[in-house]
């Protein structure tokens, strides 16, 4: 197997690029695991109430008409339905670790789950951008194309994809042992 970083011929094939993506989703998927935790811990409480005690710390104005809102909606939540958010955002967690993990460790099948999960949402993000344009959408956007666009420039130049690899030659026979 080819490792990060070298081609077939050997040169160096920009391994900074592959180690920027493998952060990327190392990132993000400690992020998401740092989440799924919170929403599990806080199944059971008065999300309204950690709301604004959140906010007060912060030094915000629970009555404000976002987090008037915000609270209204988190009203509405049920524990079992916090319960169904966190374990979607632990799998998503996990299918990121075993994407970043895969691709810092040379596997052939870790570059097509990465181009595939982040292929993904490029048509969502179209869709938001062309129903409300934001600047923020819009970086997104543009990173998950070129990430998109670079992996699948690059994936032979650290990983096989079918090809046969080399027999190891078995050891010579002695056809007399022995004399």
């Amino acid at each position: 197997m080819i490792g990060p970083g070298k081609s077939s011929s050997g040169s160096a094939a920009g391994p900074a690029g592959l180690y920027g993506v493998v952060a990327i989703k190392l990132g993000k998927a400690l992020l998401l695991l740092t989440l799924a935790v919170g929403i599990f811990s806080l199944a059971n409480n008065d999300l309204p109430r950690e709301l604004e005690t959140l906010l007060r710390v912060l030094h915000q104005d629970p009555a404000h008409e976002f987090w008037a809102t915000l609270a209204a909606k988190l009203e509405s939540l049920t524990p079992a339905g916090l319960q169904f958010l966190a374990s979607g955002t632990l799998l998503y967690a996990l299918l990121l670790f075993a994407e970043g993990l895969g691709l810092l460790c040379g596997c052939a099948w870790a570059v097509w789950l990465a181009i595939g999960e982040t292929a993904f949402f490029i048509p969502i993000e179209v869709l938001d951008l062309l129903h409300r344009f934001r600047w923020g959408i819009a970086a997104v956007l543009a990173a998950n194309v070129l990430i998109v666009a670079w992996l699948v420039r690059y994936r032979h130049r650290w990983f096989r994809h079918g090809r046969a690899r080399a027999a190891i030659p078995a050891p010579p026979v002695d056809p007399a042992p022995g004399l």
